[in-house]
């Protein structure tokens, strides 16, 4: 199964996620701290590396978009494919049956610290209200 590993703030999501060397000369693949639980049609889902719940996944789109202030009419089909690739892969990983929280942050004032769109899927526990 493929590995990767996204440090935050050091290595695009993108160039993390088609294999291409990161800032610090090593691939991240190379690296291997996540399984991927999945490489779907236009994203992939991989086990996030500093989780925030006992399952934390990421979707993200193999198309480089920075952030959701940042998309296109004509990715409307892809965004709405992350959220469907979220519900399969978390039914895959046993949420299904107790709930699950899907996140995605927006620009510096909504804690986005990987400059290229992706979702959190979060579950494993009761999550709490407000989020942060």
């Amino acid at each position: 199964m493929k590995t990767i590993s996204l440090p935050p703030g050091l290595v695009s999501a993108h160039r993390a996620l088609v294999g291409i060397p990161s800032v610090l000369g090593v691939s991240p693949a190379r690296r291997g701290h996540s399984r991927t639980p999945g490489n779907f049609y236009g994203c992939l889902a991989f086990r996030d590396i500093n989780p925030q719940a006992p399952v934390h996944f990421l979707v993200i789109p193999k198309k480089p978009i920075p952030q959701l202030s940042k998309a296109e009419d004509g990715d409307e089909q892809l965004l709405g494919h992350l959220m469907i690739v979220a519900k399969k892969v978390a039914e895959k990983e046993g949420l299904a049956a107790t709930g699950y929280r899907v996140t995605a942050n927006d620009g510096k004032n909504g804690g986005q610290e990987v400059f290229h769109i992706h979702l959190h899927v979060m579950g494993g526990r009761q999550m709490g209200w407000p989020p942060g």
